[in-house]
């Protein structure tokens, strides 16, 4: 490690203003920010812990939920106020370890392209609150690692919708727990959304062409072949058109399971 400043501010307000301060970071669940920081892959010259000032609950909310900014995975996994469908995804995040110290907001804010919290927000249509405005998941995640997130700006709460029918899929890369390809369905008042992780070379995005067809037929049947691998991630763990192949296979899967 090297020499920084540790804060811990009492409020948002307070918040805010320690990351005005030059090379500030914040400090969520740490799940990826210490292990960079080990790695001397990032060197801030203060450390914003938010875990004083964030909104850690989780309630009910007109059918749906909404979770606050400093929530762990484990404690929307254990919550009987979050849907079914998302404690599920919450449960299958990392280890124990993991989803004990981990945050949504932290999750979201770093928008790792092959973490799962992304798949659920696009593909329920969540909205992003934050100290400044709210942010509709279509307006949020701009590519890997890239967010509509100003500087110094802080997520303090996710609102998920109500769905008549929800399921995230996941096929994982045993060793980091990480998403080789994860597919999120959703059906609710706004029509069917399908969100994929873990597979695009721009982050998690939508798949249109599979959203069309299930639009009019949600069945897995009306599932389409695999996309096309171009700009697909290609890597040891996996080629391009394995991960296409997956994105196919997985959607029917969560089809199957949210029907």
């Amino acid at each position: 490690m090297y020499s920084f400043d540790y804060v811990k501010p009492g409020s948002i307000d307070e918040a805010v203003a320690a990351l005005q301060a030059e090379d500030a970071q914040a400090l969520g669940g740490g799940q990826t920010l210490i292990p960079t920081l080990r790695q001397r892959l990032a060197q801030p010259s203060v450390l914003v812990d938010l875990g004083g000032c964030l909104d850690a609950g989780v309630a009910s909310q007109d059918g749906g939920c909404r979770i606050g900014g400093g929530a762990t995975h484990a404690s929307v996994a254990a919550s009987a106020d979050a849907p079914k469908w998302l404690r599920a995804v919450a449960d299958g995040i990392g280890d124990p370890q993991v989803r004990n110290r981990g945050t949504i907001g932290g999750s979201l804010a770093n928008n790792d392209p092959a973490s799962d919290y992304p798949a659920a927000v696009l593909g329920s249509g969540a909205e992003i609150s934050t100290n400044a405005r709210t942010i509709a998941a279509d307006d949020y995640f701009q590519g890997m690692f890239e967010t509509a997130l100003n500087e110094g700006e802080i997520i303090t709460g996710v609102t998920f919708p109500k769905l008549e029918a929800a399921n995230y899929q996941k096929f994982d890369q045993p060793a980091s727990r990480f998403a080789l390809v994860g597919v999120f369905v959703g059906k609710g008042a706004g029509g069917v959304r399908v969100a994929v992780t873990g597979a695009s070379e721009s982050g998690v995005h939508r798949w249109a062409d599979a959203e069309a067809a299930l639009a009019g037929n949600f069945s897995t049947d009306a599932v389409p072949g695999a996309p096309s691998a171009d700009g697909v991630i290609s890597d040891l763990h996996g080629s391009a058109e394995y991960r296409a192949h997956l994105v196919a296979v997985l959607t029917r899967r969560a089809v199957a399971a949210a029907g």
